[in-house]
C-alpha cells in the first residue's frame, strides 16, 4: 500500500515512521524541510516538496492522509485537495476536528466523488513505540481501502482500530473520548493534591502512584506517566499552574447539553481547566505535567 502524509509533526512524523516500519509506503510532505529529510534518511520516505508534488507521486487510487491543526487550516487543505485528485481517491482527517465539520466535509467531497474518513487518533507522543488508537468513521470501501494502513499504525492488526460508524462518528468518538479524558486526569491530580496537601504523614507522591500502579482499581496508563513523572520531581516548582484546552473537552460539554444529558463530571473538568488559566494550585500543575507526558503538550513554566 502506498499514500501520501501531509503534516509530519509530533503525530504525522511518528505516524509515517510507523507506517513505514510496517511496509506501508509513504510520501510525505510538511513546510519543514528538516524533518521531511530526517523522515526520508532516517525512515525511507518518500519526499515531497509540495502537496502538489507528494500526489503526482502517487498511483492509481490516491490516499491523502491529513495530520493538520483542525480548522481553518485543515479547511483550507482539504478544497485545495479537490481539483488535484479524481472520483474514487480519499481523504483521511486525522486531526482533532470537530465532528459536524467532518459530517459537511464528507458531504462536500462526495459531491466530487472523493471519500472521506475521519480519525480520530489517540497515542499521543508513545504512539511510534505503543501503536495508536484509532476510530475511523467513513463508508464501508473507504474504510477498507484504508484497513492495510489502520493495521499498521494500531498496537497490533486486530486491536486498537475500529471502524465505529459513518463519516464524523470517528471524531465524534474521539471528542467523547478527550472529554473522558478530562475527567479521568482532573480526579487524578485533585486527589494528589489532597494527599500532598495532608503534610503531617509526609507522604512521598512518587511511592504512592508507583504503588498505586500495581494491583489498585485506579491503575491505568495516565497513572503509568505521572508515577514516573513524579519519580523525578514531585515538587512542580518550576511548572506554571496552567492547563490549556485544546478543543474536544469544549465540544464534549457542548454535546451533553445539545442532547440534555447530564455530564457534570465532564463539564467540570473543563471548568477547572479554565480557572487554572487564572489560579495558582498544585493539581493544575499535575494536570500540566500529564498533558506533556502523553500528548507531548507544550508546559508553561514558571517565573
Amino acid at each position: 500500500m502506498k499514500l501520501a502524509m501531509i503534516g509530519l509533526g509530533k503525530m504525522g512524523g511518528n505516524m509515517t515512521a510507523r507506517m513505514l516500519r510496517h511496509k506501508i509506503e509513504v510520501v510525505g510532505f510538511d513546510f519543514n524541510t528538516d524533518t521531511v529529510n530526517r523522515l526520508a534518511k532516517d525512515e525511507g520516505m518518500i519526499p515531497a516538496s509540495s502537496v502538489q508534488d507528494a500526489i503526482s507521486k502517487l498511483e492509481g487510487q490516491k490516499i491523502i492522509w491529513m495530520m493538520l491543526p483542525a480548522g481553518e487550516i485543515t479547511e483550507k487543505q482539504i478544497v485545495d485537495l479537490i481539483p488535484m485528485l479524481n472520483k474514487g481517491d480519499i481523504i483521511i482527517d486525522g486531526g482533532n476536528s470537530n465532528y459536524k465539520h467532518s459530517q459537511r466535509r464528507g458531504r462536500m467531497l462526495a459531491e466530487h466523488g472523493i471519500g472521506f474518513m475521519d480519525c480520530g487518533t489517540s497515542g499521543g507522543v508513545w504512539g511510534l513505540d505503543n501503536g495508536y488508537c484509532l476510530m475511523v468513521g467513513a463508508e464501508k470501501d473507504v474504510a477498507e481501502a484504508v484497513t492495510p494502513a489502520l493495521k499498521a499504525l494500531a498496537p497490533a492488526p486486530h486491536r486498537g482500530w475500529a471502524h465505529v460508524g459513518p463519516v464524523g462518528s470517528g471524531h465524534f468518538t474521539k471528542m467523547i473520548h478527550n472529554g473522558i479524558e478530562y475527567g479521568m486526569m482532573q480526579a487524578m491530580a485533585e486527589g494528589l493534591d489532597l494527599l500532598k496537601g495532608k503534610e503531617e504523614f509526609g507522604l512521598d507522591l512518587a511511592q504512592i502512584t508507583e504503588l498505586w500502579r500495581h494491583g489498585s482499581v485506579v491503575r491505568s496508563w495516565l497513572l503509568d506517566l505521572t508515577a514516573e513523572s513524579l519519580k523525578h520531581d514531585q515538587t512542580l516548582d518550576g511548572v506554571a499552574p496552567y492547563v490549556a484546552d485544546s478543543g474536544e473537552g469544549r465540544w464534549t460539554v457542548v454535546e451533553a447539553v445539545e442532547q440534555g444529558v447530564a455530564a457534570p463530571v465532564l463539564s467540570l473538568a473543563l471548568q477547572m481547566r479554565f480557572a487554572s488559566q487564572e489560579e495558582d494550585g498544585y493539581s493544575y500543575k499535575l494536570l500540566s505535567v500529564m498533558r506533556n507526558a502523553f500528548g507531548g503538550h507544550m508546559v508553561k513554566t514558571s517565573k
